[in-house]
Formats: C-alpha cells, structure tokens, sequence
C-alpha cells in the first residue's frame, strides 16, 4: 500500500490544484483572529487592518480578519466529496483594546460562515486545553464583578458537505473495514469533551516562526482522521503551518494536501518527515498495546469476547471491527519537490499476534473463575503471514 503527500507554498483560498469533489476530510487550525501572534500575517492580507488595530476598533478587525477566513471555507466547499467532512480546530479570543476587554467568538463566526456556504453543521468537540498558570482568573481577583473566566477550550467544529457518504462499491466496502476502529475507542473518542489531550510545545527551531504556528497536538488530527474518513482517502490541511495534520494522515494511511503561505515552514516539514516512520509506528503499536490492555480487563471483568479480528486473532467487542487493521509504515521518499509517497505493511504487526482462544465464549456470557487464560500472558508470537 502507497499513499501521496503534497505541498503547496501558495494560499487556500483559490485552490486550483485540487479538482472538485476530489477531498474527504478537511482537518485544520487556521490562524486565530484577534489573536495577538497573528495580526501581522492577517494584517498583510486585508489593507488597513493594522491601522483599525491600533484605533481600538476591535469589533470591525474581528469582522475583518473573519473575511480572509471565509474564503477559504468557501473553498473547501468546492474541494470536498459529497458526504465529506470539515473538522476545524480554533479557539475564541479575549482581548484588551482602548481599555476595553472584550471576548471574540472566532467559532460561532466561523460556524456561521459554513453554514452560508452550505455545510451540514454536526455535534462538535470540546477540546479541554488546560493552563498551567497559578493564577487562572482574569480580572480584579476577589471583587466582583470585574474578574473574568479563564478560557481552557477549544473548539473542533464538525461539517459535512450534503448528505452521509455512501460506498456503493464492494472494494470500497472492504476498505472501510479494514478502516474501523476499537470499540474503547469508539467510546473515548466520539465524546464531545476530549479531556485527555494536552497541548505540546512544537519544535519550530531558533526563528520566530513559532510564533506564527497554529500547531495543535498530534493526537487531535490523528483521531479526526481516523473517525472521519477511510484509508487512501485524500485529507486536506489548508492551514498546513509545521505539518500535524499530514504527519497524521501519513500514520494512519491516507493520502493528504497541504497549503501554507508561510515558505519558513517548508524547512521544518522536510525534516519531521525525517522521523515520521519510527514515529508512526510507535503510535500504532500503543493503539494495539492498549486494545490488549483493554481485552484483558474486560476479560477478567464480563468473561469471554464473541468476535475475533481476523488479521491479528485478537478479540473485539463488535463484529465490525473483525477486519480492522492498521498498516505498518515502511518508508517516506520524496518524490519530486514537495511530494512524498509513504510505502506500508500489509499484514498485521506479529508481536500481536498472538493464541487468544482462551478469550472466547460464544455460548456463555457469565463471568469466569480465577485467573485468565495463559493466552493473555506475553508468549511468542503466531505465525501467521507476517513481513
């Protein structure tokens, strides 16, 4: 199995490149307006927002930064398949201006532009980042009431362009299952609070282009990729900024497009490509170390499991996650310029492959005595048509 990556150091908003119809899955975190460390990009686009700036006209350069945005929304409109989906990760702003403080909504401006360019707006995520500052309050401490609540979220926004996606095809069928994922996962994941996802401080290098990054955790676009779309589906970031989102694509086996106006940023995607193997399957192999986890307690807890995946043996809670499988990367070459091919495995990783027939009881659902089987201690692995 092969997937593409693309560059393109030129801006979202007119998209030429990328035929209509052609995407699957937007996930990106744009630039967050009225947002301190993005006045000068924003500021270069729209004439005159600078100067709207320092008059303390806060709610007109809100309105204005909002406008750049909209463009590209509009944009991804046109690039996505019908069915598609648009995952956006974005924070509200506060912010001080003529002395007055004021909150921005950035996601309520942004929702309401998708839903004039014709998304279906679905339930979003609430991505719990939490502040390590000792002081969290805002404002005049104990008096009220002039403190202000801290914000620690942000927003993911969920759209889809028309109705669900179909897969009329058998070939497509196949690959949807092979594309599941884990009950437990299922669970954590398609909560609407993430709790458990912290922020990371990006290695950008000694120039200021951190301060120019909207980069968001690894793990934020790895589980929106691997809800909302299938495998060789082509993702799109139209923010690409330090290359998060196609590093995510690139572990779970889609193809993916980046634009990012910003050429500083070229540098540090070539050289986290650098480590992208190792990298990926690391994180592949602790998805596959905690569904062993999570067979073993559960185990113990409700007695034996009525489904086995076929590819690795292991029990699962459902039938549809029997053709689940999450291929190894191999290599990434650069193949001309800023495109990339990602090579995989295709079959399951041996050291989880192991005997588990002591986890299933198809006949009873009572909870066993004792220990459980030896087959959910560490042995040597099965053979079975591995690289």
């Amino acid at each position: 199995m092969k997937t593409f990556h693309k560059i393109y150091i030129e801006p979202a908003s007119r998209m030429q490149t990328v035929a209509s119809g052609s995407v699957a899955l937007i996930v990106t975190s744009p630039p967050y307006p009225m947002i301190g460390m993005w006045d000068e990009g924003l500021a270069a686009q729209a004439p005159g927002l600078s100067e709207t700036l320092t008059g303390g006209h806060g709610l007109e350069a809100f309105e204005r930064m909002h406008r750049i945005l909209d463009r590209v929304w509009k944009e991804i409109h046109r690039v996505l398949m019908p069915g598609g989906i648009a995952c956006i990760n974005i924070g509200d702003a506060t912010r001080t201006l003529d002395g007055n403080f004021v909150l921005y909504p950035n996601h309520a401006r942004i929702l309401t532009c998708l839903l004039t360019a014709g998304f279906t707006p679905l339930p979003e995520i609430l991505w719990r980042k939490q502040t390590n500052a000792p002081n969290k309050f805002m404002g005049s401490g104990m008096l009220p009431p002039g403190a202000y609540v801290t914000l620690e979220h942000e927003h993911i926004l969920v759209a889809r362009k028309g109705g669900k996606r179909e897969f009329p095809d058998e070939a497509d069928k196949e690959t949807r299952r092979e594309s599941a994922y884990f009950w437990e996962e299922r669970n954590n994941w398609f909560s609407d609070i993430w709790m458990d996802v912290k922020g990371t401080r990006q290695d950008l290098g000694e120039n200021n282009t951190r301060l120019r990054s909207a980069a968001f955790p690894f793990e934020i676009p790895y589980r929106l990729i691997n809800m909302f779309s299938v495998k060789k589906d082509i993702v799109l970031d139209p923010f690409l900024g330090t290359g998060t989102t196609m590093t995510a694509a690139m572990t779970a086996g889609r193809n993916s497009i980046g634009f990012e106006i910003e050429p500083d940023f070229l540098g540090i995607l070539h050289s986290r490509l650098d480590t992208v193997v190792p990298f990926s399957n690391d994180r592949i192999r602790d998805r596959l170390a905690a569904h062993e986890d999570f067979v073993q307690s559960r185990y113990e807890k409700n007695g034996g499991f009525k489904h086995r995946n076929m590819h690795y043996g292991f029990p699962v809670v459902t039938g549809q996650e029997t053709a689940l499988l999450l291929n190894s990367p191999l290599a990434v070459k650069n193949t001309s310029g800023s495109t990339f091919e990602m090579s995989y495995g295709t079959a399951a990783q041996h050291e989880f492959c192991r005997d588990w027939e002591g986890c299933f009881n198809l006949s009873t659902r009572k909870k066993p005595v004792g220990r459980p089987p030896k087959s959910l201690q560490p042995k040597k692995p099965v053979q079975r048509n591995i690289l």
